[in-house]
């Protein structure tokens, strides 16, 4: 397969669920763009605006959305789980369903509706053989929205979405879905599990920056969005600039989201990573990160003193395996790993390893070899 990444010999990257390397087209992209603008400044301005709307079809492609329409490119995923959070016209009464022991930007701006009245019900999934029928049984006549991880952080439990979505049209009730730990590792069909809002930023599987952000909203729900921020980029003329309303003439479509300049850096980087992906191909990189998730349960499972927190039933597990060790300090065992270059994480309570398509499996095994033989 062609090499898209360039990591230093001594590197063993597992950290993919946190913050990603970049391919080198992506560094090429930035590079290429920084002399642009160093060398004749703005000139071509109307070319980035080409790469900032050629960034949204590919969005559209990765999630199957039915048009660029429903997409916006936002900061974070916070500040699209915040657009949802304050833009829908919650009531003191309603309810929102969400897993327990989220990622804090899928619960703290829900928690925030908390003081209007509005209850938020956080389920724990631990233990359950059907994490997707608890969150469905916490769900009633007053459920405005449930929410949720599509992978979760800590232990890469991947739900079934299209089961979810279902439900919510059952409950009458809104979906959003942060999909950060999904997009660029797994393939994800919107239509098909029925979201009305996705939101993910691209410095995780989808090996993009920090601070550019897909965010989804289906064009039927779009007007239930209250807007909460403004600014020229968002109106129907954004470069009509001297124009004068009585009214603020926001765009119809997904843009009414995106109230300031954007992050062309940004852009021109997410464009070419996700370039890389689209070549791939997203059914091929889904084979070959759950191939690794697999290839770490059987080398990890036999071990009696390692406990598996992730899911090992392949309908429920992605590209993230969290573990422990016993009889053994496992913050220690994480810093020995951080210390001997295999890059990882420590999340609930666990150590988390979270390879991709491209981490070849000699790396993986120096990784668990080390695991395995720590005492």
């Amino acid at each position: 397969m062609k090499s898209y990444f360039q990591l230093d010999d001594n590197i063993i990257h597992l950290n993919h669920a946190a913050v990603a390397p970049w391919p080198l087209q992506t560094r090429d992209a930035v590079i290429a763009f920084a002399n642009e603008n160093a060398s004749i400044g703005s000139q071509n301005y109307d070319d980035w605006l080409l790469v900032e709307q050629q960034l949204k079809h590919k969005l559209a492609s990765l999630i199957n959305a039915r048009s660029t329409d429903e997409i916006a490119i936002l900061k974070n995923t916070s500040e699209g789980l915040s657009l949802v959070a304050q833009g829908l016209d919650f009531r003191a009464g309603h309810n929102i369903v969400i897993p327990a022991g989220e990622f804090p930007s899928n619960r703290v701006v829900w928690q925030a509706l908390e003081a209007r009245g509005v209850s938020l019900r956080q389920v724990s999934l631990q233990d359950s053989d059907d994490p997707e029928q608890v969150l469905i049984d916490a769900m009633d006549s007053d459920t405005r929205l449930l929410s949720c991880s599509s992978v979760q952080y800590a232990s890469g439990l991947r739900l079934d979405l299209k089961r979810l979505g279902q439900a919510c049209k059952q409950h009458d009730a809104l979906f959003c879905v942060d999909a950060i730990q999904s997009l660029g590792a797994m393939v994800f069909d919107v239509q098909d599990c029925g979201a009305d809002f996705v939101v993910a930023d691209g410095h995780k599987w989808m090996c993009g920056p920090e601070g550019t952000a897909l965010f989804y909203c289906r064009s039927e729900v779009l007007p239930l969005l209250q807007l909460q921020q403004y600014g020229w980029h968002m109106l129907k003329q954004p470069f009509d600039f001297s124009r004068q309303s009585n009214e603020i003439e926001v765009a119809d479509d997904a843009r009414r989201f995106e109230s300031g300049s954007p992050n062309m850096m940004g852009i021109m980087a997410l464009n070419a990573s996700l370039e890389m992906l689209l070549e791939v191909g997203m059914k091929q990189i889904q084979a070959m990160v759950q191939g690794n998730t697999a290839y770490m349960i059987d080398r990890l499972q036999p071990q009696k003193d390692i406990q598996i927190l992730s899911p090992v039933v392949e309908q429920h597990y992605a590209a993230i395996i969290s573990f422990v060790k016993q009889g053994v300090d496992n913050v220690k065992l994480y810093q020995q790993l951080q210390d001997n270059n295999i890059i990882c994480a420590f999340r609930g309570g666990g150590i988390r390893f979270s390879p991709h398509f491209y981490t070849r499996r000699e790396k993986i095994d120096i990784a668990l070899d080390m695991v395995i033989d720590f005492a």
